[in-house]
């Protein structure tokens, strides 16, 4: 069809070996200015920029054609360093597409060099409140010996005596949550290249009973994947019994750690 779009995967400078049928239907390469770009074509039906709005509305639709976004990225990965693209993207022709390798081609360039040899993984760390006071209400001596108060005395008084356990309990552990997202990020921090804090998700969002309390971001060289991991590991172990659960998924499309500017930006 002669008004069909260009909907784009990823940008690679090296030739893509994988079989792009055998990941995606209707996946190809189109070589410009020593730019491998992996594509398909698609109906101004559906991902016309009208049609396009009225679609990401529907969540079951973005849901499904998301998750195939990033598993198209992440196998091409597997043998090509990539710049992954948006979920959405899309060209009106192959000359649009060529322009924006040529206004964007220097920043491509960096961007290849910057992230070769490196993933991108993703660290979240969520928390267990009940159990975090239990072991507050445990294990604190402070919190043993106001305790122990309250049962020697009158009832006003441990009226009021219960009020500040209750408030010494909520410091505790607010500090405790603290220092394990700090210890944490610390840990990950002395092994990755690169960084990025990200928002905080609600419970509707992750769809878990507990609470996050870390976001964020690596940048990793391969050879220091397992060193990464392996940390992972041991934090997990030290803080899993007190109420903390650390997330680890990767390696992603390094969408993190992408900047493309064009050429001319600043003239």
């Amino acid at each position: 069809m002669n008004n069909e779009l260009i909907y784009v995967y990823c940008i690679s400078s090296t030739p893509v070996t994988l079989d792009l049928g055998s990941i995606h239907e209707g996946l190809k390469c189109i070589l410009f200015q020593g730019y491998y770009i992996i594509v398909k074509n698609v109906s101004p039906d559906e991902f016309s920029e009208e049609n396009l709005k009225k679609k990401f509305a529907d969540l079951s639709w973005i849901d499904k054609n998301a998750r195939d976004h990033i598993r198209v990225i992440s196998q091409i990965m597997k043998s090509s360093t990539v710049i992954p693209f948006k979920f959405g993207t899309i060209f009106k022709s192959e000359e649009n597409l060529g322009k924006f390798i040529s206004d964007y081609s220097d920043s491509l360039r960096e961007n290849l060099i910057n992230i070769e040899g490196k993933e991108e993984w993703s660290v979240k760390i969520y928390f267990d409140r009940k159990v975090l006071n239990e072991q507050i209400a445990e294990h604190s001596e402070t919190v043993l010996n106001i305790e122990q108060q309250i049962l020697e005395s009158s009832p006003g008084k441990a009226f009021l005596l219960k009020k500040k356990k209750a408030e010494l309990i909520e410091k505790e552990v607010e500090k405790l949550i603290k220092s394990c997202g700090q210890t944490c990020y610390d840990e990950f921090k002395n092994i990755s290249e690169l960084s990025r804090i990200n928002n905080l998700l609600p419970k509707e969002l992750t769809e878990r009973n507990d609470d996050m309390i870390l976001n964020v971001s690596f940048f990793i060289k391969k050879q220091r994947v397992a060193d990464f991991v392996g940390t992972v590991d041991l934090l997990q172990g030290k803080f899993k019994n007190i109420g903390f659960d650390i997330d680890v998924s990767g390696p992603w499309p390094p969408f993190s750690f992408i900047s493309i500017k064009e050429r001319f930006c600043n003239n």
